[in-house]
């Protein structure tokens, strides 16, 4: 902080204090506090003689801040981080999204703007909130900084324009996240309030009063794994700021539906779910479920029962008729995934059954959603794994045509003004139709795939990414790509159907994957042929079914290739790749009946509406792990709460039961378990307890083979309930977890945990996977595809002492020299706008600098501490014009990366970012650029290139520079650039380019001088030309001689640009100056193979007509000097720049 100049006062006055500060000391002249805080005058002057005592220069802003905070008493005088990483900035990290696209992810609601067609809003079920306002040609996310990305519902109101978001989403499956209430924006999304309901973790609905925004109707499904929290309708009426719950219970029943008679806004009907999910089983259905009445705007509800089943009831959806709200439609589920749909005439008095028709597939939890057409009576689509419509009111039901489209439906949208419209949201995205379901467009612009697990291959020279995903099959695609665009969605490819789950990669050899569809359906595939294998272990003869989890685990061994494990309830081995296999245990797991186990609180009847179908199998093996120093030890984790080891390749197992870990909830969940890279007593596990209701993370270590164990959660976060553990392979303290809510690295073995929060939203990220050879950690996140941080390396440097470095320049990876190439795909392409392009890392070498501190100008500090007073509501005193002076006449730091040859030579210099924190920059591998500064030239920044460097090794050093002074912060790092690809013909040698390259620079060099000296002879003679006309015998011989010059000028031209007549029709010329140079430039520009003789030809062409025009351009000037003279004889005006 600048001192404030001595001969200067300023006065802060508000309602809390009156304070004088003068020069660069403070005194506490008066300080009227209103509060009722008794020692609070004594501790502020307590606290200024301390300072005052030991020389501190106290801030404006410091004493501000502090009288603020202590009248509040919102914080603490001596508040203090967590960890030792709570100081870093991490914002100039970035990860990259690469995609998917083109098969999307599961939707869970569509709010179209009823007064403009064209903009819609997507919630998207794990992916957020999307906006579109071209129909669909480009997409933004609005819902990435909130708290939370799954979604139940999204809801406009018509006659404010707010949107209302339901988070939480709206299904009963066994994958889903959860939300944290109701958000509201007021600008279309750029920002949100959470309006309340944080305990409901799932909502289905929002209704808004058609003519009172303040009132709001809420269909809250309410937890999924656990009773309570805040389930049932709720209504507001004062816009969201209290909410009262009219329906439902605290126990198992929400509420999954609501509508509301467009002609009576009190009238309502309401869906209400009695529901449980455990690990072990789910239950749809109860006596609580049913359909109601309200007549008084929520306040009060009757349960409807006449015509409706006497039995309990599971997941209800309801319709309205746009064309006679008289009419309502539900589809019910009943037990034993039995249901039908029903009708009634009367306003729900009384209702018919038409069909026992029931939502299929994953089961009704998942689907059973129903839509009344706008367009025409009794027309009802009913929402299932394949979409069906009624056209006589449910009495008989078809399947929606569905040709190039994706199955499990969840919503439907139509157009007012089309009645051939139908817009549906599936679990492979959102799809289009303009001819009632003839045909469908598929919208391949969002990157929202629900990736299970991943793995990653070495290929070269770019590795692949291969992931098991949420109804969207296996896919696989490379890490990046050489075109300029990027890596698009036709780079991508299914490798395997069905759900997708862990994949697999054989190192050192690309071409073998593995992949498996759900509950173990092992695949091996040959990437180079296509052929896929079918490789699950089968139970020998006489004995039972293998019980494997959805998401079975897979493991190729690090010690052989071909050895790969698999699990059910027990571990199995196979040492020729999924050939033949043995077994190395009996069943590892509890091998307990799942319907001898308590849900909904209790021990419950077969008849009743279990569903299991999409249900994992229990007591199961979830997790792998071989220890990579010793290939004896193995460890498995099950869903029941086992840890197993053997140190002996399976002869004997010990069992963990983890309740034994510290803190750990029994019958946790194994979600991870991982062997040490660099120990073999070394275990890590992280456990997870989401499907009980508890989100905390459970995180472990163990350094004796399981024998005892210390948490190492340390400070993740509350309800980042923790998917993966992946431990770097050169440094044993760093590693990265993915939670339900984001991604963390430690540099210290858990003790401090810091998130990686650049370039990614809020999402769960599932599964992660260091390739080693690129040192990138891929990520595989559930909702929004995959994420990549490219060359992780530089945290390896991370300690407590590196954080209290002014400056650290860390070591990069080699850069691969190559020209990236384009297709047509890239952005600016004629593709069109609907097309989505994963991004390429930033071409060349890229360093990682961390800054310990951002400047501190004049201006900023002001700025500070008239923010601070703004927002404590006080009075901005001027700072006076000597000071806002000194703010423009302040010097600004700058940061220069500056990078050198293997002589010494610098080839570029390159300004960089300067806050404090983390930073990335990127080299493009070009030289500085040898054309020639003009006068009055702007700076380009690091815009400005010249010629692909050669290859070799080269140096970058960080410099500070300062008032004209340049400083170097940290030692220099050296890296290569090798080509990436081998010349299909033999290169020049390195000799020949960089002579060429030398010769070049100069051509354009004396290009550019002589081009100067051309404009500025043209510039001279048309000046003449006009100083001429103001000259006694102007019409004589001096007019001649003008003519004869600007004849010679053209001729020039011509040289330099060709015949001015052919350029205007498009007519070839002969070679001009330009042209013998461009010609030449290609040997440098559009290629690493080095000068042809072709372009040599054309440069030497190019110097010798620089000559010939060297000559002209003299002999011109000198004429043109003499015609000046003996205008000025003759009482000629001055020429500026001819004197």
């Amino acid at each position: 902080m600048v001192p404030i100049a001595p001969s200067r006062k300023r006065i802060l006055s508000c309602n809390n204090c009156s304070i004088l500060f003068m020069g660069s000391k403070v005194r506490l002249l008066q300080v009227k506090l209103r509060t009722s805080f008794g020692l609070l005058t004594q501790s502020v002057n307590r606290l200024f003689k301390v300072h005052l005592a030991s020389m501190v220069k106290v801030s404006f802003r410091s004493v501000v801040l502090v009288l603020f905070a202590l009248n509040s008493c919102h914080i603490s005088l001596a508040q203090k981080s967590k960890t030792y990483l709570d100081s870093l900035t991490m914002g100039g990290v970035k990860m990259r999204s690469v995609g998917p696209a083109f098969m999307t992810g599961r939707i869970a609601d569509i709010a179209m703007n009823p007064k403009d067609e064209n903009h819609y809003y997507v919630g998207v079920a794990s992916g957020g909130v999307w906006e579109t306002k071209n129909a669909g040609v480009t997409f933004q996310p609005i819902f990435d900084g909130q708290k939370t990305y799954s979604i139940g519902c999204v809801t406009i109101d018509a006659n404010t324009g707010n949107i209302w978001v339901g988070t939480g989403e709206n299904v009963g499956g066994r994958h889903i996240s959860f939300g944290d209430g109701i958000y509201r924006s007021k600008d279309g999304g750029k920002s949100w309030k959470n309006m309340g309901l944080k305990k409901s973790e799932h909502i289905s609905k929002i209704i808004v009063h058609p003519t009172n925004p303040d009132i709001i109707w809420v269909a809250s499904q309410g937890p999924l794994w656990t009773s309570g929290g805040e389930r049932g309708v709720y209504v507001t009426t004062n816009g969201g700021k209290k909410w009262k719950r009219t329906l439902g219970d605290s126990d198992w029943t929400g509420a999954t539906d609501l509508l509301i008679d467009p002609r009576d806004p009190n009238i309502l009907y309401a869906a209400t779910w009695q529901r449980h999910r455990t690990v072990a089983s789910y239950l749809g259905g109860g006596p609580k479920s049913g359909i109601y009445k309200s007549i008084n705007g929520g306040k009060d509800w009757d349960k409807l029962k006449t015509g409706l089943p006497s039995e309990n009831m599971g997941k209800i959806g309801l319709a309205i008729s746009p064309q006679n709200p008289d009419v309502i439609y539900a589809a019910i589920e009943l037990d034993l995934k039995k249901g039908g749909f029903y009708r009634s005439v009367n306003k729900g008095a009384s209702w018919e059954k038409r069909t026992d028709i029931i939502s299929g597939g994953t089961g009704p939890h998942y689907y059973q959603e129903i839509y009344a057409s706008p367009h025409q009576f009794d027309r009802v689509y009913f929402a299932n794994n394949y979409l069906k419509v009624t056209d006589n009111g449910g009495k008989t039901f078809t399947n929606v045509g569905r040709a190039y489209k994706h199955v499990d439906n969840h919503v439907v949208t139509f157009k007012a003004s089309d009645p051939d419209y139908l817009m549906v949201g599936t679990d492979g995205g959102v799809y289009e139709s303009f001819d009632l379901a003839k045909n469908w467009r598929h919208m391949g612009n969002l990157p929202i795939t629900q990736f299970y697990k991943l793995a990653v291959d070495d290929a070269e020279p770019f590795y692949n990414i291969y992931g098991g995903t949420q109804d969207n099959n296996t896919q696989g695609g490379p890490s990046r790509t050489v075109n300029s665009a990027g890596v698009t969605n036709a780079d991508w490819k299914v490798i395997l159907g069905g759900d997708g789950h862990q994949p697999a990669t054989e190192p050192g050899n690309p071409n073998i994957v593995y992949a498996q569809s759900q509950q173990g359906y092992f695949t091996r595939l040959d990437m180079a042929t296509g052929e896929k294998v079918a490789v699950r272990p089968q139970p020998r003869a006489g004995e039972n079914f293998e019980r494997y989890n959805w998401d079975a685990p897979i493991l190729v061994s690090s010690h052989d290739p071909k050895r790969i494990y698999v699990a059910s309830q027990r571990l199995w081995r196979s040492d020729d790749r999924g050939d033949s296999w043995n077994t190395l245990s009996e069943d590892l797991t509890r091998n307990e009946e799942r319907f001898e186990l308590p849900i909904m609180g209790r021990k419950q009847s077969y008849n009743n509406s279990w569903d299991l179908y999409a249900m994992s199998m229990y007591n199961t093996i979830t997790s792998i792990a071989e220890s990579p120093k010793n290939e004896n030890i193995l460890y498995v984790g099950t869903d029941d709460g086992f840890i197993q080891m053997t140190d002996d390749g399976g002869s004997s197992w010990h069992t963990t039961n983890v309740k034994k870990l510290p803190g750990a909830p029994e019958r946790a969940y194994v979600n991870d378990i991982k062997a040490d890279l660099f120990d073999e007593n070394t275990v890590y596990v992280a456990l997870d307890n989401h499907k009980t209701g508890d989100y905390k993370p459970y995180l472990y270590v163990s350094k004796n083979k399981g024998k005892s164990w210390k948490s190492i959660s340390s400070n993740l976060p509350d309800n980042h309930y923790v998917w993966r553990i992946v431990q770097d392979h050169k440094k044993p303290e760093l590693m990265f977890v993915g939670t339900e809510f984001g991604l963390f690295f430690t540099p210290d073995g858990g003790s401090a945990w810091k998130q990686l929060k650049g370039g990614v939203p809020n999402i769960s990220f599932r599964d992660l996977a260091i390739q080693r050879r690129e040192d990138d950690l891929v990520a595989a996140s559930f909702g929004r595809s995959f994420y990549i941080l490219d060359d992780y390396s530089f945290l390896r440097g991370v300690t407590k002492d590196m954080i209290e470095e002014e400056a650290v320049l860390f070591p990069l990876r080699d850069a691969d020299l190559y020209l990236p190439r384009g297709d047509g795909r890239q952005k600016g392409g004629s593709l069109g706008g609907q097309h989505f392009i994963g991004a390429n890392p930033e071409f060349g070498a890229v360093f990682s600098y961390y800054l310990k501190e951002s400047e501190k100008t004049l201006a900023g500090e002001r700025k500070k501490e008239e923010k601070d007073l703004i927002k404590n509501n006080c009075d901005i005193p001027f700072p006076g014009w000597e000071e806002l002076q000194n703010e423009l006449d302040e010097s600004k730091e700058q940061h220069w990366m500056v990078i050198q040859d293997v002589e010494g030579k610098v080839v570029k210099n390159m300004k960089v970012e300067s806050g404090k924190g983390f930073h990335r920059v990127a080299w493009n591998l070009r030289e500085v650029t040898s054309y020639p500064v003009f006068k009055g030239q702007k700076p380009k920044g690091n815009k400005a290139n010249g010629f692909l460097v050669m290859p070799g090794v080269y140096t970058a050093t960080l410099y500070k520079l300062y008032k004209g002074e340049a400083r170097q912060l940290d030692e220099p790092v050296s890296f290569s650039v090798a080509p990436l690809f081998k010349n299909s013909l033999s290169p020049k040698s390195i000799t020949v380019k960089k002579a060429f390259a030398k010769e070049h620079r100069q051509v354009i060099t004396d290009k550019s001088l002589m081009m100067h000296k051309y404009r500025g002879l043209r510039d001279n003679i048309s000046a003449l030309q006009v100083a001429l006309k103001r000259t006694s015998n102007s019409f004589g011989t001096l007019e001649t001689e003008m003519n004869e010059s600007k004849n010679d000028l053209r001729a020039i031209n011509r040289i330099l640009n060709g015949n001015e007549a052919k350029n205007a029709i498009g007519e070839r010329n002969v070679p001009s100056l330009n042209e013998r140079i461009w010609a030449s430039e290609g040997a440098l520009w559009g290629s690493t193979y080095g000068p042809t003789p072709n372009a040599q030809e054309s440069l030497d062409i190019a110097k010798e007509m620089l000559k010939d025009l060297a000559v002209k351009i003299e002999v011109l000037d000198k004429k043109s000097k003499l015609l000046y003279a003996e205008m000025r004889k003759l009482g000629g005006p001055v020429v500026i720049g001819l004197e």
